[in-house]
């Protein structure tokens, strides 16, 4: 019997090649696949603005992003990291709705993606592509909260004064992180946000500073320009100065490809944005 074209092209993501990557084993839809699932992809794939900076990312088409992803092994930003997600738990059985949001403040456009997953009735929130976000499921109920080593994640309902639109906002402790909205998110809609966030003068930290994001065994290493900051479980945070060459090497050993020519065209682009 032949499948039906899903309109998010699905497909174009090999669900073997991705579990493979994360050490998953397959299994039917449950709580806990989608934990082992969520919590192994932020450990395998990296979050990084690199080529968006560079102002030569190849954009977020699912082809585009499943070679990147799963053949070449680049990370990437929200885009890409909820569509390989969403794409390979429907082809696991799961029903995934895909979301957008606003990053730290409700005056920001929607250019945050992440995803809703129905089991047994009830819905749980995955976020892998915000980086340092959860690292599991949480199930998206008023006030629900998950304990993850670097503090506590929770969800709050929002509503307009005429309760025509429902909204949620992610914190970590007090911190705003970003805040979701329920509206139908259609295939165009991607595009067009990583068009907003890639593309736009003045768009903000994709657009002017170096971001890369990876969990590492029992923490998190975050690389900017100028800094380093590690978050291991059980320790204080080791926030350091570094140079632009020490972030490249941080970045490489962190397993992300880094060649001379693209070194030295995130020189001129860093040089050129302060």
């Amino acid at each position: 019997m032949t499948q039906p074209v899903s309109p998010w092209q699905i497909h174009a993501f090999d669900p073997a090649r991705y579990l493979e990557l994360l050490g998953v084993e397959p299994g039917p839809p449950s709580l806990d696949l989608l934990e082992r699932i969520h919590h192994a992809h932020g450990h395998a794939f990296s979050f990084t603005n690199i080529d968006v900076l560079l102002g030569r990312h190849p954009g977020v088409e699912p082809a585009t992003v499943a070679r990147r992803m799963l053949q070449e092994g680049l990370g990437g930003y929200c885009y890409e990291h909820a569509q390989l997600m969403a794409a390979v738990l429907e082809q696991l059985g799961f029903t995934v709705h895909r979301r957008l949001g606003r990053v730290h403040s409700h005056a920001s456009t929607r250019t945050h993606m992440s995803l809703d997953v129905e089991l047994e009735g009830r819905l749980w929130f995955l976020d892998p592509g915000f980086g340092l976000s959860i690292t599991g499921p949480l199930e998206r109920e008023d006030g629900a909260q998950r304990e993850e080593w670097f503090g506590t994640m929770s969800l709050h309902r929002l509503e307009t004064a005429d309760g025509s639109a429902e909204a949620w906002e992610l914190r970590r402790g007090e911190d705003l992180q970003h805040i979701t909205d329920l509206f139908e998110v259609v295939p165009a809609d991607v595009p067009a946000a990583h068009h907003i966030t890639s593309t736009m003068v003045g768009g903000g930290p994709m657009r002017t500073n170096l971001i890369f994001g990876r969990y590492v065994e029992g923490g998190h290493v975050m690389i900017t320009r100028d800094a380093r900051t590690v978050r291991r479980d059980g320790e204080p945070t080791e926030h350091e100065e570094i140079t632009l060459g020490q972030a490249f090497e941080a970045i490489a050993e962190l397993g992300y490809p880094l060649d001379r020519d693209t070194v030295w065209e995130l020189e001129q682009v860093l040089d050129s944005t302060g």
